[in-house]
């Protein structure tokens, strides 16, 4: 049985919950509770009540026991609205790993893992996410909600996101994005996860799609999810090999140092004329190595999260 019949009959990973929920706990493992405090439900501790603050959060009971006044102070509640688009086309699939863990991922599985573990995150802030999927079609969408069942729901959806993989027959990014951003109409934190391989290559309408998520005020990131040992750095054993778009079909036989240079030197090109595009038109650009951590995907969110306002 083949990797992706596997992922057919079970799903990316056996307990997607638990493994986000490790990824989050060992990140903020000795990092200190958010600096912000507003006043949602969750109660978080107490402080000294100074003259002139509002009554309305003094704990009267305590106040009772000890004769000091004392005020609730809660953890913070901002309503957050956050939409998670995922890019599950062919290309996505690479490498080929034989089982999916925290320490062997391919790109699907790192995208689905991260967004997972940002989710995890949102639900302890009672925050609001949606989820998009898309590849050759538009398989999924889901608007912004905070609910539990809601939360469980996507979870179910990630995890089956092998057997709704793109056909191969190309990866529709423009067209989609575009479609995205009309069904958005609340201003959101829009979280893109992709390896911007696709069979539209018209990079302004590419940057036309970007632009209409950011029409209704939302905040775009773009998480750019590689490989770097072998799609950055093309690092192969030189001997001939078939290198084949998995999308289009196309192959070329070769011998990867003839061209290794050559090819570095184009992706060096590309990346940094991505950069500097998202930059112009205010969209954050995360170069992603699916080989590292989740560190960076979460420290990204936790300073957007900050700021937006």
């Amino acid at each position: 049985m083949d990797l992706q019949q596997q992922i057919e009959q079970s799903g990316l990973f056996q307990n997607l919950e638990l493994l986000a929920r490790q990824v989050v706990e060992g990140f903020i493992s000795g990092i200190h509770k958010s600096p912000f405090h507003g006043f949602s439900a969750e109660f978080a501790e107490h402080k000294i009540y100074n003259t002139g603050e509002s009554t309305k959060h003094i704990d009267w009971k305590l106040y009772g026991k000890t004769d000091k006044l004392y005020t609730k102070r809660y953890e913070e509640e901002t309503n957050l609205r956050c939409h998670m688009i995922l890019d599950n086309s062919a290309s996505m699939y690479y490498p080929e790993v034989k089982e999916l863990r925290l320490d062997s991922l391919n790109k699907i599985g790192f995208g689905v893992l991260a967004i997972a573990a940002l989710m995890n995150i949102l639900k302890r802030q009672r925050d609001a996410v949606g989820l998009s999927i898309y590849s050759d079609k538009y398989s999924h969408y889901s608007p912004e909600k905070g609910s539990e069942r809601h939360y469980q729901m996507l979870l179910a959806r990630l995890n089956e996101v092998g057997k709704i993989k793109g056909s191969g027959s190309g990866t529709k990014t423009y067209t989609y994005l575009h479609q995205i951003a009309e069904k958005l109409k609340r201003r959101s934190l829009v979280f893109l996860f992709t390896d911007m391989f696709q069979t539209e290559t018209e990079d302004e309408q590419l940057f036309d799609a970007l632009r209409h998520m950011k029409f209704n005020k939302h905040e775009v990131v773009l998480f750019h999810l590689l490989d770097r040992e072998t799609e950055l750095s093309f690092n192969f054993e030189n001997t001939p090999k078939r290198f084949k778009d998995v999308e289009t079909g196309v192959h070329v036989d070769l011998f990867a140092d003839t061209i290794k240079d050559a090819y570095e030197e184009e992706v060096k090109t590309f990346m940094a004329e991505l950069k500097l595009t998202c930059a112009k038109y205010k969209i954050k650009y995360v170069p992603v190595d699916i080989r590292e951590s989740f560190a960076k995907v979460l420290n990204t969110f936790m300073i957007e999260r900050q700021a937006f306002g």
